[in-house]
């Protein structure tokens, strides 16, 4: 017995000794910390005057902790001309995106419009500009883009490294989830700038009016989207530089408040590119001074002019893809071609861009920014030298001064 304890008080040792002889040192816990991403949101539609109303409290919060703005968009105060100057810092009458539905000389019987994918698709319409995701991957900065006009598209050659395919049927959590989605990736392949876009505010505007209850409760969903979106980067240890914009206001319209192309001259005399919040058209050969003769002259609630007679207020009218006759309608009231394809009680947009009720939204907020200040109303070319300049990557020649919004930085 006492043999068989020495020899197993033996074997003990000698796995002990295996056993510490294997066992490796403890490793030291390496604490990864991530660059700041900066995420460019658009609230289409989204008027500066919901905040503060108690339907938006996570942007409410994002203004007060950063740097809070009115913003004047371009002139023409739609979807596709302004998203394309707020990425580019270029009017519109420049980067030549100067509709949401457009014709060009160079290509004759086709139309550039948001439901027309082959043309809205085809770098032709979008190569008058260099969005800043373009600028950013030419300069070695990963971008990834969550919906934004133009961003589908190989602009002067190039793509954001991810990029969808707009959906509207994509849900604004789904869109949430991709940005995540991307943010969770390790550090090569994560981007470091990322825009992100909502459409149900405006979707909203235009059914039911600007101060709807529907509208409202648009404001609310994508208030607490932003707070999702908020809660999973900072579970993640994300830091991000948030810049929040719309691309434009929205006014309420009437079906009492229409104007009728159609009874003002006939309507085989000219050719309708756009109608609304303007009328936009070509004349048909032949019958240039008839439709001269109906239209250049005074109305009630609106005002017409040749295109190279467009107010220079409007820096518009130069770019080729400006119909030949553009007519604006006062706010509130549209200007229609002929029979209604929807109903004018709602809300629009395409106004004057000085109007009140066009102005835009822009926050920003984040590790680049300051907290607690309010800047006075800007133009939204500004915002693509912003972006460059947080992005630390050389902009491109723009309309917009990086100056304009230097009081935003931190020093």
């Amino acid at each position: 017995m006492m043999m068989l304890r020495s020899v197993f008080a033996s074997l003990f040792l000698v796995l002990m000794g295996c056993t510490t002889a294997v066992v490796p040192p403890p490793q030291a816990v390496v604490e990864v910390t991530r660059e700041p991403v900066t995420i460019l949101i658009s609230i289409d539609g989204f008027m500066p005057d919901y905040l503060g109303r108690g339907d938006s409290p996570n942007l409410d919060a994002l203004a007060a902790a950063g740097v809070a703005a009115e913003m004047r968009p371009s002139f023409p105060t739609k979807t596709f001309p302004n998203h394309y100057t707020i990425v580019t810092g270029l009017r519109p009458d420049r980067h030549g995106i100067v509709d949401n539905n457009m014709e060009d000389a160079a290509r004759p019987d086709v139309r550039f419009s948001m439901g027309n994918a082959t043309q809205a698709l085809d770098p032709f319409w979008w190569d008058g500009g260099e969005p800043i995701w373009v600028t950013a991957e030419k300069q070695g900065v990963r971008t990834a883009t969550m919906f934004w006009p133009g961003s589908e598209v190989a602009i002067r050659g190039t793509r954001p490294t991810d990029w969808q395919r707009f959906d509207q049927n994509i849900t604004n959590p789904q869109r949430v989830a991709s940005v995540v989605d991307w943010l969770r990736r390790p550090q090569a392949t994560r981007p470091e700038f990322v825009t992100l876009y909502f459409d149900t505010v405006d979707t909203a505007g235009h059914r039911h009016g600007p101060q709807a209850p529907e509208t409202m409760a648009a404001i609310r969903e994508v208030d607490a989207r932003i707070g999702d979106l908020q809660a999973e980067l900072a579970a993640l240890g994300q830091p991000v530089n948030f810049v929040i914009t719309s691309d434009h206001g929205m006014a309420a319209t009437s079906s009492e408040r229409v104007i009728r192309a159609d009874r003002l001259l006939d309507a085989e005399a000219f050719r309708t590119i756009g109608d609304g919040a303007f009328l936009s058209l070509e004349p048909q050969p032949g019958r240039e001074a008839e439709v001269a003769a109906a239209l250049l002259k005074p109305h009630d609630h609106m005002e017409c002019w040749r295109k190279d007679d467009i107010p220079e207020r409007f820096a518009y009218g130069t770019n080729p893809r400006v119909p030949g006759i553009f007519c604006l309608a006062e706010t509130g009231w549209v200007i229609l071609a002929g029979e209604p394809r929807y109903s004018p009680d709602g809300g629009a947009h395409g106004y004057d861009h000085r109007d009140p009720a066009m102005k835009a939204l822009f926050i920003a907020s984040g590790p680049a920014f300051r907290a607690g200040v309010a800047l006075p109303i800007f133009d939204n070319v500004a915002v693509y030298p912003l972006l460059a300049q947080v992005l630390g990557v050389t902009p491109q020649p723009s309309d917009g001064q990086s100056q304009t919004l230097a009081p935003a930085l931190r020093d």
